[in-house]
């Protein structure tokens, strides 16, 4: 009766080991003119500094807990079936007295193969931990991103730099050039700086005839309505000591056939409208004063004269 209490525990033993195998969890869960369409927008600024390639910054590499290897139970598949086979067959010795009684009523063959099929298992179940235990992750292992987002080494970070693509103004450019591969922005806002200074000129002579073929006929119409106003009210408006702080192209596209490029320009200049009878100051100051504003420019698409369409004020 001893050797059957035994055996008894034994097999309770193993049942217990059964249910706590499949319970563990190993893996865990976790201002006026025409722009064409873009008149109601702003005219874009132009950057303070020339645009540099793009900084993609990588933050060093985290460790990343690995996920450990789902393992099949003690009593899984193939064994689960002759584990459960086995101690099926020895609860049942147990309950109805072995084959025969056993050897002497003791402890009979039937029960030494499952005693012996159990120790194996066992033994099998500590090895098989032993092995499925996951390698741990290694501190300085290099990880590497996307191309666009280069790579990063797990001992601190790298920094990679990526140029960036074209911008809308380099892409207006090129649209402008397919047709007309002179065109030059540098040499245009020479230009445009020259027609900022004749157009300010006729202005004070309250006659833009001298410009018109520089203007659109709606921009000619519209600055010499305000020329014959000052000449109807016997003023005239001084434009002097004008200096260009910064001039260059910050637009540039095509629209229904047309060119189009906007000049930011950035001006000191005295602005005041004298009285023609008593030379009096009626408005403005004579003193400089800091101007910012876009004058676009449009022609029909190829190597044809360009024609200020618009002006705007910053």
């Amino acid at each position: 009766m001893r050797s059957r209490a035994l055996l008894l525990m034994f097999g309770l033993s193993l049942v217990s080991l059964l249910l706590l195998d499949t319970a563990s969890v190993w893996a865990r869960a976790t201002s006026g003119g025409s722009r064409g369409s873009r008149s109601s927008s702003s005219p874009t600024s132009p950057s303070a500094t020339p645009s540099s390639p793009s900084r993609v910054t990588t933050p060093p590499a985290t460790a990343q807990p690995q996920q450990p290897v789902q393992r099949p139970g003690m009593f899984g598949g193939f064994m689960g079936g002759l584990a459960g086979f086995a101690l099926g067959g020895l609860l049942g010795s147990m309950l109805f007295g072995g084959m025969g009684g056993g050897f002497g009523g003791g402890v009979g063959l039937l029960e030494l193969v499952l005693i012996g099929g159990a120790i194996f298992l066992v033994f099998r179940m500590l090895r098989g931990r032993g092995q499925s235990r996951p390698e741990p992750a290694y501190a300085g292992a290099s990880s590497y991103g996307s191309a666009d987002q280069g790579w990063s080494t797990g001992g601190g970070g790298a920094v990679m730099e990526t140029p960036s693509g074209p911008s809308e103004l380099d892409r207006g450019i090129g649209h402008i050039r397919a047709m007309d591969a002179s065109f030059d922005p540098d040499a245009f806002t020479e230009w445009a700086k020259g027609t900022f200074i004749d157009v300010q000129a006729g202005i004070v002579k309250r006659d833009l005839s001298g410009v018109q073929d520089r203007l659109t006929p709606q921009e000619f119409g519209r600055l010499q309505a305000q020329c014959d106003q000052l000449r109807a009210a016997r003023r005239t408006n001084r434009i002097e000591r004008v200096q260009f702080g910064r001039a260059e192209v910050s637009e540039a596209w095509q629209e229904s056939g047309q060119d189009w490029v906007t000049v930011y320009f950035a001006v000191s200049l005295v602005d005041y409208t004298v009285d023609d009878a008593t030379g009096a100051v009626v408005e403005g100051a004579t003193t400089p004063v800091d101007v910012q504003e876009y004058w676009t420019f449009t022609r029909s698409v190829g190597p044809k004269p360009w024609r200020l369409s618009a002006i705007q004020t910053a």
